[in-house]
């Protein structure tokens, strides 16, 4: 789970906005200006662990580049500074040319607001039929504690990878993995999690879609059984779990930091191994007020 504002950003944001906003900032010529990465770094044709492995990845899948310059546009899209070669947005959003594209999906929770788009019987509910609320994001939880639901829950999701693959992304990662933490009286479990990630990570392969786990460190060990290439890791360094994704996923993490402890813990123990960027908690575009985008290499 995101512990602060950053993947809710992009909630407020729809198809039209968002690829209004790539296009106003591409033509500005927009983006920060900073040092281009070191040529360590990965470009966007390097492959991860062998093709093959326990998990079930096809050999057409290709995994992000470590070490890479990385930015996290999920509050909308803008032109990568210098030297960025890894981008996540939103599954809304058009890719960038040129770059390793991750494509984000609300996995787990309906988006704020959202929740008529999804059958009643999809949404959790207590004891008393309430529909069970992220109460921090003012998000529904979706009900996958059984197959069946996590099928037809799935059915909608798989829509959204197809879209993602057809825009020419290179992976997905879905967030709130994590949901079952916080769902009340033990109604969803991680082996719930798990299996609903599974059937997410099964079509995304199929698609030709590298997998990436958010968050959730304490699920990594359980990589392979659910088919995740990578993580997607927010905070790691401020609360002390980098290294719970390294010991599963190798230099295949990709953080992001909000604050500038960190950012420093995240940069001294890993800044040479793996992808690290801090952003500014809303996520907003380069030239918009209050952007923030540092490497390890700048902050």
């Amino acid at each position: 789970m995101s512990r602060v504002l950053s993947r809710r950003s992009v909630v407020a944001l729809t198809a039209s906005t968002v690829i209004a906003s790539f296009l106003t900032t591409a033509c500005s010529g927009g983006g920060s200006s900073e040092e281009a990465p070191s040529s360590s770094q990965g470009t966007p044709a390097a492959t991860g662990a062998p093709s093959g492995e326990p998990g079930g990845r096809p050999s057409q899948v290709t995994l992000p580049p470590v070490h890479a310059g990385i930015d996290y546009q999920l509050g909308g899209p803008s032109t990568p500074a210098p030297g960025v070669t890894v981008l996540a947005r939103d599954h809304t959003a058009p890719p960038a040319q040129g770059s390793y594209n991750i494509c984000y999906l609300n996995g787990f929770q309906a988006q704020p607001g959202a929740e008529k788009e999804w059958e009643a019987d999809l949404l959790l509910r207590d004891q008393a039929g309430k529909v069970v609320m992220d109460k921090e994001w003012g998000e529904a939880m979706l009900d996958i504690h059984t197959e069946a639901k996590r099928k037809r829950i799935g059915q909608k999701l798989n829509t959204w990878i197809d879209e993602c693959a057809a825009k020419g992304y290179q992976a997905v990662e879905a967030d709130n993995y994590d949901t079952y933490t916080r769902a009340p009286d033990g109604l969803l479990t991680a082996d719930d999690a798990k299996a609903f990630l599974s059937l997410l990570a099964a079509h995304a392969h199929e698609k030709g879609l590298a997998v990436g786990q958010k968050n959730t460190p304490e699920l990594a060990p359980a990589r392979k059984e659910v088919g995740a290439d990578f993580a997607v890791a927010e905070e790691c360094g401020q609360y002390n779990e980098c290294g719970d994704y390294t010991a599963a996923f190798g230099d295949h993490v990709i953080v992001i930091e909000y604050t500038d402890s960190g950012m420093k813990t995240a940069c001294r123990g890993w800044g040479d191994r793996i992808s690290i960027v801090r952003r500014d908690k809303k996520l907003v575009p380069a030239g918009s007020v209050g952007h923030l985008r540092q490497t390890c290499g700048t902050s």
